[in-house]
């Protein structure tokens, strides 16, 4: 199968497997662009960032907090909204504590961010010390409440913060003398400050949840004697396809569509920077051996911000159920392209293929030039 990309945009396809064993192949088609400075508009980015192939951590694969993950899910049934950045203190002055807000037309999700602090006691009494000023934090769930108890106890006697095992702060044990000096966590809910080691806090963060985290394996499905029996290799009847998504549960929106607004407070250095969403509605046009032809039009189901790198990414994707495998399909076009015509065997026929250019200047200079896509 061949596929023909008539985008700017980063493509790519794969072949996935619903829970009845139907074959799905699934088109994605990434655009980044740059995040504007006030009274600007967004831009096609000249270095388009390719789609992630394999789960990217922070750290240690399982030991750290997810920074991307593979975006060739067969399915989402809704949008992550997903942001890796900072915290930045208003004007670059130090600070204490500052508020983060990330807004995308109504749906909205703030937290508090705060500078380092450690357990320490008075009077017999645990509390959080007075935070270290800072000018920025990095947001992540490593530095979200969460992580594993090891205080006092061998490695079979650890517990895990299920909704967040990279992270800070938890710990289950009441002793003052392990406590004393250990570290918490940088973010917390605004109603909901941290100040006792005996309760569990929500964890805070704009990024990826791992796969095997609580919010997430519920969706899972039922992996038992009778799925192995009955249903093996293929997913289980009570799996979800919310399993596909990324983003925390506060962090899933309506497909985006185009035009929404994105407010961004204290994530960037200016401490307030809005822009209007840009459309990617590219069709998709399948072509069948049999001579059928089928075009459709993907969502997008994932968008992710990046401040600190000035950019952000809409992916679109596009599932389509087969009849029998992907070898039914010839070809794949994304996009728009000119038929260009060809000699074959003495015949002239008409190629659809995507156009080329000598240089990315040149392809990103041809695609500026195109009418605003609002």
């Amino acid at each position: 199968m061949e596929l023909v990309n008539g985008t700017p945009y980063q493509t790519g396809y794969t072949i996935a497997t619903r829970p009845d064993g139907r074959e799905l192949l699934v088109v994605l088609v990434k655009g980044t662009f740059i995040i504007p400075e006030a009274g600007m508009p967004v831009v096609l980015a000249e270095d388009q960032v390719p789609l992630v192939e394999t789960d990217v951590f922070t750290g240690d694969p399982g030991f750290s907090a997810p920074l991307y993950e593979n975006e060739f899910a067969p399915s989402k049934p809704s949008c992550d909204v997903l942001l890796v950045g900072s915290a930045y203190a208003p004007h670059g002055q130090p600070t204490k504590r500052v508020h983060v807000s990330l807004q995308v037309d109504g749906w909205t999700k703030s937290f508090e961010v705060v500078g380092h602090r450690v357990w320490q006691s008075s009077l017999g009494q645990l509390g959080p010390s007075e935070p270290e000023p800072f000018v920025t934090v990095p947001i992540s769930y490593n530095n979200a409440f969460g992580g594993v108890d090891r205080l006092g106890k061998v490695e079979a006697e650890y517990t895990y913060f299920l909704e967040n095992p990279v992270g800070l702060g938890y710990c289950e044990s009441m002793d003052i003398e392990l406590l004393e000096g250990q570290s918490l966590p940088n973010t917390e809910e605004i109603d909901a400050p941290i100040t006792t080691t005996y309760r569990k806090y929500r964890p805070m963060s704009f990024g990826v949840i791992g796969r095997s985290w609580q919010q997430r394996i519920k969706y899972a499905g039922t992996y038992d004697t009778t799925w192995l029996e009955q249903k093996f290799p293929f997913l289980p009847d009570d799996f979800q396809n919310n399993y596909f998504l990324s983003a925390p549960e506060d962090q899933q929106i309506t497909y985006i569509k185009g035009k929404e607004q994105v407010r961004m407070t204290n994530l960037t250095s200016d401490g307030l920077r809005t822009f209007d969403l840009p459309t990617i509605s590219d069709p998709c046009t399948f072509f069948f051996k049999d001579g059928r032809e089928r075009r459709i039009r993907g969502v997008v189901d994932t968008f992710m911000l990046e401040p600190d790198l000035g950019r952000f990414s809409l992916t679109s994707r596009i599932s389509l159920p087969l009849q029998r495998s992907h070898h039914e399909i010839s070809r794949v076009i994304v996009g728009q392209t000119k038929p260009e015509r060809v000699h074959v065997d003495g015949a002239v026929e008409e190629y659809w293929g995507k156009p080329y250019y000598k240089s990315l200047s040149d392809l990103i200079a041809a695609h500026r030039a195109r009418p605003p896509r609002q």
